[in-house]
């Protein structure tokens, strides 16, 4: 089908007035309150995600047809309060818009000027953070520089510890000098704003004493922060809980959070009680991650492991009728009166991401072959990029179709390591090397690096706003609950009708497994050599890399490992 612009789409077809009809209904059926009929009509908007102004090649274009439009133009706004349905709406990158006047009980469509488009900008109000109605955010910004060590640091490998007890029984003095809102403060996701709750910010650390104390200030209330309470059961020597994921009772592993008034060179003991995995890299050498700010300031060091006397182990707590397992380590701070960090792994937040695709955008080279789009909208109303890389040419060598590659990363909020690899990926895809630009040539990558923005920004470890793991609900058709992966299933659907799908990877990371390995896919006797086409050429091109095939508890016959 030859390429349409926008501006020649009906859009008062039929088809349109179906569509609105259903989703009006559905929404004004759905909502409550006094300003229900309000709340419905605002609570349906039409606006492209596409335009000439941004078009990638010739090829691109042809693609997208009449039909395509049409299924792309119609796109659900999430119910919010009412105070904040003009800046959600203003918030969506539109081209060409539909507005309907409500006259006499009937919709009437009109066309709205255009607008200028709006890509993925630096911090600007439209595409800051939104976080649930109930949540707490303290205004600071947290900034941390990227460093790496000269080598990789060293597994901790633990010596002449004593065992410790399953139960722990000894009686101890504790002092509540930390604790956050819980993650049941609402039983479900309601609405979203920028900045959080409206009410004044409360205290959650207690003051200090006196000029001389040296009790530390714990905070977490900032983007993927995550720390529940913290106990001063010593001199030194601290227990904290995790807030589990927000709407549920359980997936407490990953922590960030920050302490103030630190004490050089005296040993700290930091214990986690209300881990819930029965096992943990951190029992097989891993360590926490510390961020010192002073130590960045003045010799330009940043996140590094830390921690003696590591351990891993049950402690005879329940949380929700499951055993409870402690991390406990000591550490020793360089500087006084520090401001420091401790997280699970490198922290990668949505304003990291939403910074580094501001400085593509801006990048006259780069943004000439990598456009930058919104996916959908997540169920907070946050924004998901899509990026598409590829240079601007009419098809591969052989006048066919570019084969297309589609990457995706952080369904699971916690699992930071995954946008760091698609960091590296994007940073190689738009480098100037040779490689780079015969990929290019070659391919048409399609690139989601955040499909879970929501539980990112407020610390979850796994699951969305809706309680739910999003990698297990692709199959789902609640695209109200889960707009992220039906919006990437529905445009993977769509990109094989149109070209070759040579390889789809979903980046995740492991608090069990070592090393660096693949999941093929579930397949058929006749292609089950063909998911292994990837790691061997992996193995191939990467000396710290070698090729076993495993068998595992997921499926035996369908899993490739690649270890480093």
């Amino acid at each position: 089908m030859a390429a349409k612009p926008i501006k020649k789409i009906q859009l008062n077809s039929q088809k349109f007035k179906e569509e609105y009809t259903k989703k009006y209904t559905y929404i004004k059926q759905n909502t409550a309150g006094p300003d229900k009929e309000t709340l419905a009509r605002k609570g349906f908007s039409l606006y492209s995600f596409s335009s000439e102004d941004e078009a990638i090649s010739e090829e691109e274009e042809e693609d997208i047809g009449e039909e395509e439009y049409e299924d792309e133009l119609i796109a659900p706004c999430h119910r919010r309060g009412s105070e904040d349905w003009h800046s959600a709406l203003s918030s969506l990158p539109r081209t060409t818009q539909v507005v309907f006047d409500f006259q006499s009980g009937k919709a009437v469509p009109r066309l709205r000027e255009p607008r200028n488009l709006y890509g993925v900008t630096g911090w600007g109000p439209r595409n800051m953070p939104r976080w649930p109605q109930e949540c707490e955010v303290i205004p600071d910004k947290i900034h941390h520089i990227e460093w790496a060590p000269s080598s990789p640091e060293p597994i901790y490998s633990p010596c002449n510890l004593k065992k410790v007890p399953l139960q722990e029984t000894e009686p101890r003095e504790a002092t509540l000098v930390y604790m956050a809102d819980g993650a049941d403060k609402e039983p479900f996701f309601i609405c979203s704003r920028v900045g959080g709750s409206r009410g004044p910010l409360k205290s959650a650390a207690v003051p200090f004493l006196d000029p001389g104390d040296s009790t530390l200030v714990f905070e977490a209330r900032f983007e993927s922060g995550n720390l529940q309470t913290a106990l001063k059961v010593g001199e030194y020597d601290y227990e904290l809980t995790l807030r589990t994921d927000l709407y549920t009772d359980r997936h407490t592993q990953w922590y960030y959070f920050r302490v103030i008034n630190t004490r050089a060179n005296m040993r700290y003991r930091f214990t986690i009680t209300n881990l819930l995995k029965m096992s943990s890299l951190y029992a097989e050498g891993q360590r926490p991650l510390l961020y010192s700010q002073k130590e960045a300031e003045s010799q330009g060091v940043g996140w590094h492991r830390v921690g003696e006397e590591v351990r891993y182990y049950r402690n005879g707590r329940q949380q929700s009728g499951h055993s409870c397992y402690s991390l406990t380590w000591t550490c020793t701070f360089p500087h006084d009166k520090d401001t420091c960090y401790f997280a699970h792994c490198y922290p990668y937040t949505y304003s990291n991401l939403r910074e580094y695709l501001s400085r593509i955008s801006q990048d006259p080279v780069c943004s000439s072959f990598c456009k930058i789009r919104t996916l959908c909208l997540s169920l907070a109303g946050n924004l998901v990029p899509i990026l598409t890389v590829t240079s601007p040419s009419l098809g591969n060598q052989k006048g066919g179709r570019k084969p297309a590659v589609v990457l995706t990363a952080r369904i699971h909020p916690g699992e930071t390591n995954s946008s760091w690899v698609m960091k590296g990926i994007l940073d190689f895809l738009l480098g100037s090397s040779a490689d780079a630009a015969l990929l290019r040539d070659s391919f048409i990558f399609k690139l989601v690096p955040m499909l879970n923005p929501d539980g990112v920004i407020v610390g979850n470890y796994r699951c969305s706003l809706t309680g739910r793991d999003l990698n297990r609900n692709y199959k789902s058709i609640l695209r109200e609950s889960f707009p992220t992966v039906w919006a990437t299933r529905s445009f993977i659907q769509r990109l094989c009708e149109e070209r070759e799908l040579l390889l789809y990877c979903d980046l995740h990371g492991h608090s069990r497994k070592a090393n660096v390995f693949m999941y093929g896919c579930e397949s058929d006797d006749q292609s089950e050599l063909c998911k292994r086409v990837f790691p061997l050429m992996l193995s191939k091109n990467c000396p710290d890399m070698v090729i076993v095939i495993a068998a595992t508890g997921i499926d035996s016959d369908s899993v490739v490992i690649v270890v480093s």
